[in-house]
């Protein structure tokens, strides 16, 4: 790849981006070339762009980027999340990253090129980086990537799904529904005859319905919730590029089920939801989800991304039943490579894994029915 050249990314200085106000801020031209490259790139996701970005400022994370331009523009880069464990320790982090192109021979070279960058930046900081994580969307991982290691599922907090079920959106919404398991389009058919209806809202009550069916499944299924401040600013964030959308499932006047959405690229995220105790004879959350598909479908995404379920063969999994709920929609498993750790101080890592792996301590997926 002749010609390809670091550049800061977004924004140019590399400092981080204040947290979201009211209105919000105008991105710069380098964030919305960004955003277009990434969002047109189905081999990494939403956690690349500028508005995970500003939600995770209001988590405490710092940020830096490195964008790389070869002679056809941006050709490859990397949004890099910095987190302060303790006053003196910090990590790395790429979600949905590195952004590498297809061909093999230029990946590489962008890849080598993005660790010298991350380097040079890790020798500037004020204190000790323990290690860089990167959670790229791979399938496999490249043979010119040495040197990381492989981290188990919940193994902390700073970490999200590599497991997960898609559904191709882009066939008939009959084949959509042909494709699922019988149980899984009995039940939709149940939710219909029982008039259960779908809706959208994100505002502040509708943010409140959801917080409240979310934790009483978190409970339910013996996992620690996220707070309320946790998706206040996440819906808060995406709004002005309308990215997503909180949906229910209404049986009777009463809100049965939840699922909030994220919209970004070719794919549409179900990212956290829930569903009640009560009334699950008129399975709400089949209606709920095949609703969110016809939806999305008709927004153009070619995928309905079901979002963590539980890694192949561990059938006693604690994800074992929210991941048998969304197998009923078929689809496919895709399992990508695992969260990667490249180790730049060992004590400090050490005392990172010390300090952050606990059992459970990760807030796991509580979206099933």
């Amino acid at each position: 790849m002749p010609g390809l050249v670091a550049a800061s990314a977004c924004p140019p200085s590399e400092e981080m981006i204040p947290a979201p106000v009211t209105p919000p801020p105008e991105l710069s031209d380098n964030w919305k070339a960004w955003n277009e490259f990434v969002e047109a790139n189905p081999e990494t996701g939403f956690m690349q762009s500028s508005w995970w970005v500003d939600f995770r400022n209001t988590c405490g994370f710092e940020n830096f980027g490195i964008t790389l331009k070869g002679e056809d523009g941006i050709a490859g880069g990397a949004v890099v999340l910095k987190f302060w464990y303790a006053d003196d320790h910090c990590f790395y982090y790429i979600q949905d990253g590195p952004v590498l192109p297809r061909d093999p021979l230029a990946a590489e070279e962008v890849f080598s090129v993005l660790l010298t960058e991350i380097e040079e930046r890790r020798e500037t900081e004020p204190g000790t980086v323990s290690h860089l994580r990167i959670e790229p969307r791979w399938l496999s991982l490249p043979n010119f990537v040495r040197g990381f290691r492989a981290i188990p599922p919940l193994a902390d907090p700073y970490l999200e799904a590599r497991d997960t079920r898609c559904i191709d959106l882009r066939p008939s919404e009959a084949a959509i529904l042909a494709q699922m398991k019988p149980k899984g389009r009995y039940n939709i058919h149940v939710a219909h005859k029982h008039g259960v209806s779908i809706t959208e809202d994100t505002s502040e009550q509708g943010l409140a319905d959801f917080q409240s069916i979310y934790e009483e499944t978190a409970a339910r299924q013996g996992m620690r919730a996220k707070p309320p401040d946790y998706f206040q600013p996440l819906v808060s964030v995406f709004a002005p590029a309308r990215h997503r959308s909180i949906f229910f499932a209404e049986y009777r006047g009463e809100r049965m089920a939840t699922a909030l959405v994220i919209y970004f690229g070719v794919r549409a995220t179900y990212f956290f939801g829930g569903s009640r105790e009560v009334h699950r004879h008129v399975m709400a959350p089949y209606l709920l989800h095949f609703e969110i598909m016809r939806k999305a479908k008709a927004l153009g995404h070619q995928w309905y991304d079901l979002w963590g379920i539980a890694p192949a063969n561990q059938p006693e999994h604690p994800w074992r039943n929210f991941t048998a709920f969304k197998a009923k929609f078929g689809g496919e498993e895709v399992h990508l490579v695992p969260t990667l750790d490249y180790v730049y101080d060992d004590a400090a890592y050490d005392r990172y894994v010390a300090q952050e792996k606990r059992p459970g301590v990760a807030a796991a997926r509580s979206d099933a029915a």
